[in-house]
């Protein structure tokens, strides 16, 4: 706008007063070189606008104040719910190894009752074989059925124990009679008889076996590297779990 007044007559230049107002304007410099004149290197898009937002106003003051350690809060937040869902990924993880390590070891333990419960009622079968054979009748259809039921409770892991001259156990073999040593000295106590055997699957004992036992002198009994209460095989020639041929 250009309008002029007269001297004297009290009248405004208007010319003037907008060229006072286009001078009090702050003026805002945009930086959008690509190249930093400073480094030399080139800017990306993300920097040019951080510079330009970083640019002071015109009192001197940072018109748009970001984190003081130039990091975003937002980036923080998502590191933070990134670390406790990792968190809770592990736990979950810890508790389904946790649940299959219970569950294997229930199934097994399941698995064994139900063997220890069904080869247990067949105990006395076992017996009848082994007296059969005693007495010479376990012969042919009965030897061949004995032989079955044989192999189908030694496929389920049933182990004989107990024989003479065996060291006893009390927590493998029932004695019923006791005989003293004749002399002096140190002395072990053996199985003299065995009158029943004793069966066990695993660590699970089914019955203990009934023997008579008797004192000797320590130097007489050979020493049994094995262990006493070592299962014998399971499947004897007589039909009958770790049984020997008593024709």
């Amino acid at each position: 706008m250009t309008a002029h007044g007269h001297p004297g007559d009290g009248t405004v230049d208007m010319a003037d007063g907008d060229e006072q107002d286009r001078q009090q304007e702050p003026v805002t410099f945009r930086d959008r070189r690509k190249v930093d004149p400073e480094t030399g290197e080139v800017r990306s898009n993300d920097e040019s606008g951080a510079a330009h937002a970083a640019a002071p106003g015109p009192d001197g003051t940072d018109p748009v104040a970001g984190p003081a350690d130039g990091v975003d809060p937002e980036v923080e937040k998502l590191t933070a719910e990134v670390a406790e869902r990792t968190a809770d990924l592990q736990r979950v993880s810890a508790e389904y190894a946790n649940y299959r390590r219970r569950a294997d070891r229930d199934r097994e333990q399941t698995q064994l009752s139900a063997k220890v419960s069904f080869v247990s009622d067949l105990l006395t079968v076992l017996d009848d074989f082994e007296r059969a054979e005693q007495h010479g009748d376990l012969t042919g259809p009965f030897k061949s059925a004995a032989d079955k039921v044989t192999g189908v409770v030694t496929k389920l892991g049933l182990e004989s124990f107990g024989a003479e001259g065996e060291l006893f156990d009390p927590q493998l073999h029932e004695a019923v009679q006791h005989e003293p040593a004749e002399g002096s000295g140190p002395t072990v106590t053996v199985l003299s008889t065995v009158l029943r055997r004793g069966y066990r699957i695993a660590d699970r004992i089914l019955r203990p076996a009934m023997v008579t036992v008797q004192d000797r002198p320590e130097a007489e009994v050979a020493p049994d590297p094995a262990g006493s209460g070592d299962p014998e095989p399971a499947a004897g020639d007589a039909g009958r779990p770790g049984g020997d041929d008593r024709a």
